[in-house]
């Protein structure tokens, strides 16, 4: 999967021509995730249009009633960021019936201008014993030093990095992405 953010204050942001662009590159050759933040249908529309996703990925503060709403009228599956710090907030999972899939990410610190991609990590014991019904993948704070034990410790099928593989915020680095990879792969193979 690859993500496009499309959220102004995030050095990840990228306008509608860029995506629609890199989107005709992806095409065919991996799964598209919009990621968006408490949009409104007029940019969710626009976003679909210009980068035609496979996923979207809801990082807000989307209600359920609200992701069950996007994802029957948009009729794009969906993706929904829950912000956890203790075992108590993956409580809010289970009203998440209408997304597709979900993903666990360290809450943001207190007056964080970004939901996620900030390089925090929460205490990923807390998801050792748990049973979520819906898939999921994890988030936060991942780097190549640590999604191994991230893997190891959470049993995760899936993990999502941003922060984690950038030589500076919004600036990917090839080397720390395929360092990601490897050390990923190596947990499943292994």
């Amino acid at each position: 999967m690859a993500g496009f953010v499309f959220f102004a204050p995030s050095p990840r942001h990228l306008s509608l021509a860029d995506a629609a662009a890199l989107g005709q590159q992806a095409a065919g050759r991996i799964i598209k995730v919009a990621l968006l933040v408490d949009a409104a249908d007029e940019a969710i529309s626009a976003v679909i249009a210009a980068l035609k996703p496979d996923y979207l990925q809801l990082h807000g503060d989307e209600t359920p009633r609200r992701v069950a709403d996007i994802r029957r009228r948009m009729g794009v599956k969906v993706i929904k960021a829950l912000k956890i710090a203790a075992s108590e907030d993956l409580a809010v999972a289970r009203a998440y019936d209408d997304a597709d899939m979900l993903l666990l990410d360290a809450k943001p610190p207190k007056g964080a201008v970004l939901p996620g991609g900030n390089g925090l990590a929460f205490d990923w014991s807390i998801l050792a014993d748990s049973v979520l019904e819906r898939p999921w993948l994890l988030s936060g704070g991942l780097h190549p030093g640590n999604v191994a034990e991230a893997l190891q410790v959470t049993r995760a099928r899936g993990v999502d990095v941003s922060s984690g593989v950038e030589s500076a915020p919004g600036v990917k680095d090839v080397g720390k992405i395929d360092a990601f990879v490897q050390a990923a792969r190596g947990v499943s193979a292994g």
